[in-house]
């Protein structure tokens, strides 16, 4: 189920000049760099639709001239990344909503919060039930968030968005993402701080869509670097977690991915002691789009639906999600963060593209 339309907002506006008064996260004080007519030197620019107003928001674009990344404010959505012209994740168009998530930010939690109720120092919170078929509240509260610009440079861009308290979050958390890029793709950053005066939980995901360039996805393979995965009930809570080993969700060879047919959150990512990367997909002549983490994101739910629109009808689609705790964390408290009255986190992850051998 995607996102509903943002709230009507303002046509996009030029940056002015600021002086650099605060942190790059931080709500107030954030530098806005730009050069003539709107860009940030030659790598960051915000899109002018001219007339229209777009489904996801304004819309930021970073260029390098070999990296180049297409952002949407509503949920901060990826809408489209290309590494020397090769798409290694799937598209938003401009003119439309996020189809099955497809790039947008998870936040205060990802996934699942089972009945769309937890408890918090013993008292029972009921969050809206945004899940209507399964009876729950699913990837956050920021889905249908106008995302505002906090900072922008030549090569990156960090959008943020404040949640304040709601049906079942009694919290204020300041949130941001920022987009990087890099030689070989792009780094995302997840941050927040606690503006409020009690402690708060926080937990973030992505839902990206990856691609190895134009190959379809029933011809690549796939590898995940997780050691366990979560068996679901029937409205896909997690009941159990199991080994991989000797089992059909053991990716960590390549695995074909015709017809695959998966909805699975793996678990022990973090068996290492600084970023990594946990997934591979890979095409026949070696070309790789590869997903990378910090230790702070120990889990990913891998999702390949077949109904994925595109420009020549539905087809398979492979979400690679980073999380930092598995579905349900609001309950289980398990790999949960709290954060203190005035303090702040971020944790990142990113995706860089391998050519093929002699490309």
């Amino acid at each position: 189920m995607g996102p509903a339309p943002p709230r009507p907002h303002r046509r996009p506006r030029r940056l002015r000049h600021a002086r650099h008064r605060g942190r790059p996260g931080r709500r107030r004080g954030a530098a806005r760099r730009r050069g003539r007519r709107g860009h940030a030197g030659r790598g960051a620019r915000r899109s002018r639709l001219t007339g229209v107003t777009s489904p996801t928001g304004e819309q930021f674009i970073l260029d390098d001239g070999h990296v180049r990344v297409e952002i949407g404010a509503l949920a901060a959505v990826l809408r489209e990344v290309r590494v020397g012209g090769v798409r290694i994740t799937e598209t938003v168009p401009a003119d439309s909503l996020p189809s099955h998530g497809c790039g947008i930010v998870l936040a205060p939690w990802p996934n699942r919060v089972k009945d769309a109720r937890w408890v918090l120092d013993g008292k029972v919170q009921q969050l809206d039930i945004t899940d209507v078929a399964r009876g729950g509240a699913i990837h956050g509260l920021l889905r249908n968030t106008d995302y505002r610009l906090r900072e922008q440079t030549d090569r990156s861009l960090t959008l943020g968005a404040t949640i304040y308290p709601q049906h079942g979050w009694p919290f204020i958390l300041d949130t941001w993402v920022t987009y990087a890029l890099e030689a070989d793709g792009l780094t995302v950053t997840h941050g927040a701080e606690n503006l409020g005066t009690a402690r708060a939980p926080w937990s973030v995901g992505a839902h990206p869509y990856f691609r190895v360039g134009e190959t379809p996805t029933d011809e690549l393979t796939l590898r995940v670097a997780g050691e366990t995965r979560l068996e679901l009930d029937d409205r896909l809570n997690p009941v159990a977690e199991h080994p991989v080993a000797g089992t059909e969700f053991d990716l960590r060879a390549a695995t074909s991915l015709a017809g695959a047919d998966f909805n699975v959150g793996f678990g022990q990512l973090a068996n290492r002691a600084e970023s990594a990367e946990v997934a591979w997909l890979e095409a026949a002549n070696g070309a790789a789009t590869v997903v990378w983490a910090d230790p702070a994101f120990r889990w990913l739910q891998l999702f390949t639906p077949a109904d994925f629109p595109g420009d020549e009808g539905p087809h398979r689609a492979v979400a690679l999600e980073p999380m930092t705790v598995p579905p349900d964390a609001l309950n289980s408290g398990t790999d949960l963060r709290w954060i203190e009255p005035g303090d702040r986190v971020e944790a990142s992850w990113g995706v860089r593209f391998r050519a093929a051998s002699g490309l």
